[in-house]
């Protein structure tokens, strides 16, 4: 079978946080800014000092029979599993997943 891959986002909230998770938290979230995200098969956890919500990317293989709803699910779990690492629960998931060859890219003319 052949292989796709999805580029999936996948938005949600912190689940309320107690004083101990809040500062291990912010402890790590220069770690875990804006700027570091990064699409790969393990994922990348971003979250701001607010730390109200936070968003997983991450890129998933799949096979032409997994459906997008098949891949949201797989994202989903990991961005559960990462949120969990960090010490904290999350809720309110919300994902967007693209298949890669979906993508257009847009090349510039050249003067």
């Amino acid at each position: 079978m052949a292989e796709k891959t999805y580029q999936v986002i996948v938005r949600g909230r912190f689940a309320p946080l107690g004083d101990v998770q809040r500062a291990a938290l912010l402890a790590r979230a220069d770690e875990h800014e804006v700027f570091g995200a990064k699409f790969t098969e393990e994922g990348t956890v971003t979250y701001e000092r607010s730390l109200l919500a936070f968003t997983f990317r991450c890129l998933i293989p799949a096979t032409e029979d997994d459906g997008e709803a098949v891949v949201i699910r797989r994202a989903e779990a990991m961005a559960a599993a990462a949120v969990a690492e960090l010490g904290a629960d999350h809720r309110d998931l919300r994902s967007v997943a693209t298949d890669l060859d979906d993508i257009k890219i847009r090349r510039r003319a050249r003067p």
